[in-house]
């Protein structure tokens, strides 16, 4: 899960869309923009997006009065504009957490403000939306993603070992927002090297994720490809696919994106856990050392390469198909038994292409099967992501989502 300052550019240029039906769906784009000029890589993108998710469905709340209260949220205030208070709410966290965007911070706190009437309700709703972040700020105090790291390398003392630093070692000792620990749904170890599942794991991923391949279709090189992005936005474009159908009330969909935001989050916090507890090599290590793995099935070749660069962390679970995993069982909340709306979404390293889905459940295959496809991920590593993400969604979904007043 990698990013560079040229996506960053693209994030700014491709996700760049007309304004939405309201304004936490307008506020959940800029934040994406807001993120590129941060450049903030993958598992900081998302916790960012789950304080602003957050906040912005407790002031919400606070002013419509749609939910009952489940978290530390502001004091209700009927006739409060909840425009205000979502603006407020979004502005607070972003300017602590992201201090160096604090222009664009404030130049779009002002714009969103500019379509609200000056007067009694739009200073309670500011009120309420700073009261809200401040809340939320204080609950989520203990959660430090600047924990010291201890990760260790594996050395012989004097070998040398590419000495580039892995990714976000200690991610998975940061607090959940709705799990009791990170290792709450820690899966179990991947196939052990000398089965029958590895060895089809193995040939599986060399055949079709190479950067050469005679198996992998076009299309599947597309997907691919398409999927090497991970920063929130790709999701959140899905999720919007749901909040902007027509007739949906503006607490609702703060709710939808709090509750996809809490989950993305939760299941980083678990698969970076996962991840460095089982510390499971990727496909282009175990490939060009297929013969040293005790299994006859696996054929070393000692020159594969992945169609996309492997991220710099373990293989096991897939952190893509956690992502999809929960995002999807989120909005299978939301959608209950109604109908599924086109689902779609736009990635910059597929040169702002868009792909469309007719169902939450081929939405997240095929971020699972991305990841093979790319040469990143065996087959049980995206099944077991999918797994784990689809429990931490439901999760997320049964302590957020509450009958409607």
């Amino acid at each position: 899960m990698k990013r560079s300052v040229m996506l960053a550019t693209l994030l700014v240029a491709g996700f760049t869309v007309p304004a939405s039906a309201d304004i936490v769906t307008d506020w959940n784009r800029r934040c994406a923009t807001l993120i590129g000029e941060a450049k903030l890589g993958t598992p900081p993108a998302v916790r960012v997006m789950a304080l602003v998710q957050t906040a912005a469905f407790d002031a919400a709340n606070a002013v419509t009065l749609r939910y009952p209260v489940t978290s530390p949220v502001a004091g209700r205030t009927k006739g409060a504009s909840v425009d205000a208070a979502i603006a407020a709410a979004h502005r607070a966290v972003l300017v602590k957490i992201l201090p160096a965007q604090q222009a664009s911070i404030e130049a779009a706190y002002q714009a969103a403000l500019a379509n609200v009437a000056e007067g009694s309700a739009r200073s309670a709703g500011i009120s309420l939306g700073e009261q809200a972040a401040a809340r939320l700020l204080a609950a989520r105090a203990e959660d430090n993603p600047a924990t010291p790291v201890a990760y260790r390398p594996h050395a012989t003392p004097g070998a040398y070992v590419p000495t580039a630093a892995v990714a976000v070692p200690q991610w998975g000792a940061r607090k959940p927002w709705n799990m009791k620990s990170p290792a709450q749904f820690r899966p179990a170890a991947p196939p052990a090297l000398t089965s029958a599942a590895w060895a089809r794991d193995y040939e599986e991923v060399k055949a079709l994720g190479g950067k050469v391949s005679t198996q992998r279709t076009p299309e599947q090189a597309e997907i691919g490809k398409f999927w090497e992005y991970s920063l929130p936005e790709i999701y959140f474009g899905v999720v919007r696919s749901v909040a902007d159908q027509p007739g949906r009330e503006v607490t609702r969909n703060a709710l939808l994106f709090a509750m996809a935001a809490q989950a993305m989050d939760d299941a980083l916090i678990s698969v970076f856990e996962a991840k460095y507890h089982h510390n499971f090599w990727r496909p282009l290590t175990a490939i060009r050392n297929g013969d040293l793995d005790g299994n006859d099935a696996t054929v070393r070749d000692a020159a594969w390469m992945p169609l996309v660069d492997a991220p710099m962390h373990p293989e096991y679970p897939s952190g893509h198909a956690i992502l999809a995993g929960a995002a999807g069982a989120v909005m299978k909340a939301d959608l209950g038994t109604g109908p599924v709306p086109v689902l779609s979404t736009s990635s910059p390293t597929a040169k702002g292409a868009t792909r469309q889905w007719t169902s939450v459940d081929a939405f997240v295959q095929e971020v699972a099967e991305a990841r093979i496809y790319a040469g990143i991920h065996y087959r049980t590593a995206v099944e077991v992501g999918v797994e784990m993400g689809r429990r931490i969604g439901e999760l997320a979904a049964t302590r957020m989502k509450v009958p409607t007043q």
